[in-house]
């Protein structure tokens, strides 16, 4: 099986890093064995990184840079991806996520934000929950 080229919105990303025993865990696995090939833009890093300085994650800067190197080590960049045709999208901060998708001709966007699980039906790139695509690389969630 080829590996799975897949747009994974910040919440996936945080989720499979920072919660080593929880669901999106083998997420983390399976990019690291080469099984999905994380696909990350400039925006869509700069978002992960503002993300892990949340206090709440209680990450210092060395911490979360260990964790977005191990996220990237694996990851395809498109620094600047142009799309068009684009599904309208009630909340303007995950239009990225859709614009690289389709510039990169993703396999599917994984996330569970309303506003782009909305979308799923007019989308030409699939756009499901974390438990399909564990379901789909053969680990149900």
């Amino acid at each position: 099986m080829d590996a799975l080229r897949v747009v994974l919105d910040t919440n996936v990303v945080v989720s499979a890093l920072l919660f080593r025993e929880g669901r999106l865990a083998p997420l983390r696995h399976a990019w690291a064995a080469g099984r999905i090939v994380p696909l990350v833009s400039a925006d869509t890093a700069d978002e992960l990184v503002r993300v892990l300085s949340y206090p709440k994650f209680r990450l210092d800067a060395a911490s979360a840079k260990a964790l977005l190197a191990h996220y990237l080590a694996g990851a395809e960049t498109l620094a600047h991806p142009r799309a068009t045709h684009l599904p309208a999208c009630d909340d303007p901060d995950d239009v990225m996520f859709l614009r690289l998708a389709y510039a990169a001709k993703a396999d599917m966007l994984v996330t569970g934000d309303r506003a782009l699980l909305a979308v799923a039906a007019r989308s030409r790139v699939e756009i499901v929950r974390p438990g399909a695509l564990l379901t789909r690389i053969g680990r149900g969630a």
